[in-house]
């Protein structure tokens, strides 16, 4: 196939299809990365206008070059930036571009990025197109997980990502903007969700500076909450990168220390249940404590967090806690039942009143909390025949997954009724190969089929 007509042709239609196996499929087989379209540009610059960040990231890791010069003078690059995908700019932007340009070629992205960003993609289209009039908008995933407005004009359209591209820009080029100015990007449009706010936790997660830390922390004290949960939210990055770094503890100490503070002084039901779910990452003596005082809290959000403050997997429950979290199996709040039933599990005196309380949960009529439930139950260690009834039981609920977890936790028990489960769960490869309920499954009609060796 090679870099000929054939190869290229194909090549071409993958990457209008945004199909990135294909693409694989045929760079392996020797189809050439910079391939040039119909159109006159390489097939990367179709990727990149058509927002196929997989396509895009498999055509540069096998050598497209993203700071080939286009016939306009722009480069591949260039254009992911003006894009204003976050996902695109990252597959393009390549190894090493703090090594890889040059100078002025650093400064002219930043500038395109800075533009675009402090213009506004409505804006910078009206001027690039001349067009008048309102633009038309979109919320798109840019994606699996953060959205972004996709803004057209004029027979043109961007996506308005461009805050997180110059974030993530800037750090390439190990370009230190104040932290301030940042987290004003990140919080502009008040959704943790957005690339933009994704994109300057993880710039500000890799500042591992005192000064950086100080400088975040003191949004804490910021009138806006939304600029309050960034600070939990950098809080939990730092907590989450310690941990899978055997950083030293200091600052573990320090910013469990500045969470028990915020716990002890918050008013607001919301913004307390958020600090006690980024507290608890922590390892900190006062956490017991700060459960208990909060344990009968009239803000059922954050009674659901009480739990986890309560228990330490290395420190036996004190009769105090072991009460507390026994009065919240029976809380109003089903989810609150939900969450103290989980942390019951650390408890082997706690388990009787986890499971009496799952037994009423698999029969509420929200999906969202009998899925849980059946999840809980199905996987406790409590084998009788009350529970196996339960899990029986919701064979015949309408939502597969809670069949799913029914099945699973009559085949732990070796119940026979599981053959009768595992018609209502249907194909066992509908499931991922990963999934352990289903291993489960596999592994218990193995043991049918073949009894002699069990």
């Amino acid at each position: 196939m090679g870099g000929g007509k054939t190869g290229s042709g194909r090549l071409v239609a993958a990457v209008r299809a945004k199909d990135a196996d294909a693409v694989r499929e045929l760079l392996a087989a020797g189809a050439e990365p910079d391939t040039v379209g119909p159109d006159g540009l390489p097939v990367l610059c179709a990727a990149v206008a058509a927002y196929g960040a997989p396509v895009a990231e498999v055509l540069v890791e096998a050598g497209a070059d993203p700071d080939r010069a286009l016939p306009d003078g722009t480069t591949p690059l260039e254009r992911a930036v003006a894009g204003g995908s976050p996902a695109v700019f990252s597959a393009v932007l390549g190894a090493e571009p703090r090594l890889r340009l040059p100078e002025d070629a650093r400064e002219r992205l930043l500038a395109l990025a800075r533009r675009w960003y402090e213009t506004g993609a409505a804006e910078e289209l009206r001027r690039l197109t001349g067009a008048r009039g309102p633009a038309e908008t979109a919320r798109v995933l840019d994606d699996d997980h953060d959205w972004v407005w996709e803004v057209t004009l004029g027979g043109r359209t961007v996506r308005a990502g461009h805050g997180s591209v110059l974030s993530s820009l800037e750090w390439a080029f190990r370009i230190l903007p104040p932290v301030d100015e940042l987290i004003a990007r990140a919080v502009k449009e008040k959704d943790d969700a957005h690339v933009d706010w994704w994109a300057v936790r993880s710039v500000l997660a890799q500042r591992r500076s005192f000064e950086t830390y100080s400088a975040v922390v003191a949004h804490r004290h910021h009138p806006s909450s939304v600029n309050r949960r960034f600070v939990l939210d950098h809080l939990r990055d730092r907590s989450f990168l310690r941990y899978h770094t055997n950083s030293a503890a200091y600052y573990d100490k320090k910013e469990g220390a500045f969470l028990a503070d915020w716990a002890a002084a918050e008013t607001d039901g919301g913004m307390l249940a958020r600090v006690l779910d980024t507290y608890t990452e922590y390892d900190h003596p006062d956490q017991r404590a700060i459960g208990l005082r909060h344990a009968g809290h009239p803000d059922p959000r954050v009674r659901r967090e009480v739990p986890w403050c309560l228990i330490d997997e290395d420190v036996a429950l004190t009769a105090e806690a072991r009460e507390a979290l026994r009065a919240l199996t029976l809380d109003p709040d089903a989810q609150v039942r939900l969450s103290a039933c989980e942390a019951c599990r650390y408890d082997e005196e706690l388990s009787p009143d986890a499971v009496r309380a799952l037994l009423l949960l698999v029969e509420d009529p929200d999906t969202d909390v009998r899925r849980p439930a059946a999840a809980q139950l199905a996987g406790c260690r409590d084998r009788t025949p009350a529970v196996a009834d339960a899990l029986a039981a919701l064979l015949d609920d309408e939502d597969r997954e809670i069949r799913m977890e029914a099945a699973y936790g009559l085949a732990k028990r070796d119940d026979p009724r599981t053959a009768v489960a595992l018609d209502r769960v249907g194909s066992l490869r509908d499931f991922s190969e990963h999934d352990h309920r289903a291993d489960a499954l596999w592994d218990w009609r193995w043991r049918q089929e073949h009894p002699a060796d069990s």
